[in-house]
């Protein structure tokens, strides 16, 4: 539970399923009802097995510490309390006690709310709105309820359908690929009929052709058979200012079409500015591996209902963009890296194990996590997931973005990956919680204030990388305030725009152009605060001695 909470306090902060309370000496027990039914439910709609509620840390995630219910009997005597009060006596799966060096901490287990049954504190149901607590809303308690009468879209028998279509050359590269996976089984595969080799590999259900089969195997013209869902992956791409240059749109059997797509993307090779030993010459811009398992990963978690196409997205500034319709089931990229196991719970079960079945994905847990090994192996940055309006985006980067994060992974090889997941936030100028900054401090990896984090001179002399650091390190403020005092003196006065093409190129690069703004403006105030210099109607001149 130590490892639990180090993870809640580095890399969560207050959301639907996590929430920190102080809670020094006591707490209001109705509230702790409420939050336990709003948490609940909330971790059920997210598709997550537990949520969690930590007393004895502030909203900023710093460790206080709680004398909430002392006596051990009191505090586990609180399960009973709260199964007295919720629907069908659900309690806290268990309640943490965890000794941090700032004071004890309690982290509440709570299980998400059973399939298709939201869970009422008191005869009320509560739901979270980000971190607010709020009265579960009519369109969260119908989604709850309505999981007991959800089927699986893919195993859907289609009567109307036979094998006459499906695409011949789409079922050969099937059984080749279904042979390619159960190496045991290839004396008896290579003798099946089609029929047989279709119930073997899961694609029909007792002979019925199903969605599934039109999906990954039907002929162009019997995708009607799925309407109104769309078996349809669209390619784009789009130049450097984000315009659209070519497109084409590949339907069934998306098992071919897979390949056809894969084909299209312009795998480039990048080559790496020569650093001694510390890269690979010459790479392919994206590695095979990652193109087909994104793309593999869309077509099986695809939420067919709602009528969308799967897309991929070719940038000419080295990126590639996947993204499916529907929520990500396992709820955090975070939880499957963590994790690294097997999802309990898929959307089209029949079609992932036909696809698992076809060797198309795995079912192991490893796919996502091994994308992220790959991206640190090549130190290019981590695959960015989007996971915002009932849609799933991921975003591959096929090159090197900041070569001082690059130099840094070269050097530290045996980072672990949640380090690596923080340092690549750097990279990409995300916010960090206090305590992850603060661990990646202790570390020696980066300096600067909040916001404005950069790449540490401990890696910076590590790697080579002085020359880089220069342009994140700002200087002392004296030096631009003597540099401003010093163009006053040569030639008299400065507009704005004159101090502005002096002082802008020589601010850090981690300042955006509004902070650099904000910086000659702050400078200009404590010159004048300090009596050295003056404003006359959009000038500057030095102050006359009194």
């Amino acid at each position: 539970m130590k490892d639990k909470l180090e993870y809640l306090l580095r890399f969560q902060v207050e959301n639907e399923v996590v929430e920190f309370k102080e809670a020094k000496k006591s707490y209001d027990f109705h509230k702790i009802g409420k939050y336990f039914s709003a948490l609940c439910n909330e971790a059920n709609l997210k598709h997550l097995k537990r949520a969690w509620l930590v007393f004895g840390v502030k909203d900023n995630q710093t460790v206080v510490g709680s004398q909430f219910r002392i006596n051990p009997k009191d505090l586990h005597s609180l399960k009973r309390e709260i199964a007295d009060k919720t629907t069908h006596r659900l309690s806290f799966v268990d309640i943490h006690e965890v000794e941090h060096p700032n004071g004890r901490v309690l982290l509440f287990e709570i299980p998400a709310a059973p399939q298709g049954l939201p869970i009422a504190w008191d005869g009320h149901y509560y739901g979270r709105d980000g971190e607010s607590l709020e009265p579960l809303n009519l369109e969260k308690i119908e989604r709850i309820r309505s999981q007991n009468r959800a089927s699986d879209w893919s195993s859907v028998v289609l009567p109307s359908a036979s094998i006459d279509d499906l695409d011949p050359e789409a079922i050969a590269k099937a059984r080749e690929n279904f042979i390619q996976k159960n190496s045991k089984l290839v004396t008896d595969a290579t003798q099946w009929d089609t029929a047989t080799f279709l119930n073997k590999a899961k694609l029909t259900r007792n002979g019925q052709i199903t969605r599934a089969a039109i999906l990954l195997l039907g002929k162009a013209e019997a995708s009607h058979f799925l309407n109104p869902a769309s078996a349809t992956v669209t390619w784009i791409l789009k130049d450097r200012d984000g315009l659209e240059r070519d497109y084409q749109h590949y339907g069934c059997p998306l098992l071919l079409s897979v390949d056809q797509v894969f084909h299209q993307i312009r795998n480039l090779k990048y080559r790496y500015m020569k650093e001694g030993t510390l890269f690979p010459e010459e790479v392919d811009q994206y590695d095979p591996y990652i193109i087909r398992e994104a793309l593999n990963n869309a077509i099986a978690h695809q939420d067919y209902e709602l009528g969308g196409k799967i897309s991929v997205i070719e940038f000419e500034d080295g990126r590639l963009c996947f993204s499916n319709l529907g929520q990500f089931i396992p709820g955090s990229v975070e939880s499957v890296i963590q994790a690294d196991a097997p999802e309990g719970r898929y959307r089209n079960r029949f079609l992932t194990d036909a696809m698992v079945n076809l060797n198309m994905i795995d079912t192991i847990g490893s796919g996502i996590r091994k994308m992220f090994l790959i991206q640190k192996k090549r130190y290019f940055p981590l695959p960015e997931y989007d996971l915002h309006n009932d849609r799933v985006e991921v975003t591959i980067t096929g090159r090197v973005v900041d070569m001082a994060y690059a130099r840094k992974l070269a050097a530290y090889p045996d980072l672990t990956l949640e380090d690596i997941f923080l340092l690549d936030r750097v990279q990409k100028r995300k916010i960090l919680t206090d305590d992850q900054a603060k661990h990646l401090k202790a570390l020696g990896l980066i300096e600067g204030r909040k916001p404005n984090f950069h790449i540490s001179v401990q890696i910076a002399d590590h790697s080579g990388a002085r020359a880089q650091y220069i342009h994140y390190k700002a200087f002392d403020d004296r030096h631009y305030k003597q540099l401003i005092l010093e163009y006053l003196d040569k030639f008299g006065e400065a507009k704005r725009l004159d101090i502005n093409k002096l002082i802008l190129d020589k601010l850090p690069d981690v300042l955006d152009v509004d902070q650099k703004e904000n910086k000659i403006k702050n400078l200009l105030q404590a010159l004048k605060h300090e009596g050295l210099i003056e404003s006359q109607g959009k000038s500057w001149r030095k102050s006359k001695p009194k």
